[in-house]
């Protein structure tokens, strides 16, 4: 009986995303709630989608997590200056 290998990358991506959980938490310091609604909201389709991927497509989750922490590192310098929070 052979084993197959399980690919990291799933793993890693799971642990990224709730990384960045942590980071759009900590935005409600400095945004307005809505927008920290909005970003975990975004978190919530985010992890929907890696639990479907988690096996047939895992190397695909790490790039959902740097596309979730590009959308959260452009909404707050954006909104600091368009917003003035």
């Amino acid at each position: 009986m052979s084993r197959q290998e399980v690919p990291r990358s799933g793993f890693v991506g799971m642990g990224g995303l709730a990384c960045l959980l942590f980071l759009q938490l900590g935005t409600a310091t400095l945004a307005p709630w809505w927008v920290t609604a909005s970003l975990v909201v975004l978190w919530l389709v985010l992890l929907g989608l890696s639990v479907r991927w988690f096996v047939p497509h895992p190397r695909r989750l790490p790039w959902l997590v740097v596309g979730g922490v590009a959308v959260w590192a452009a909404v707050l310098p954006l909104g600091a200056r368009l917003g003035a929070w």
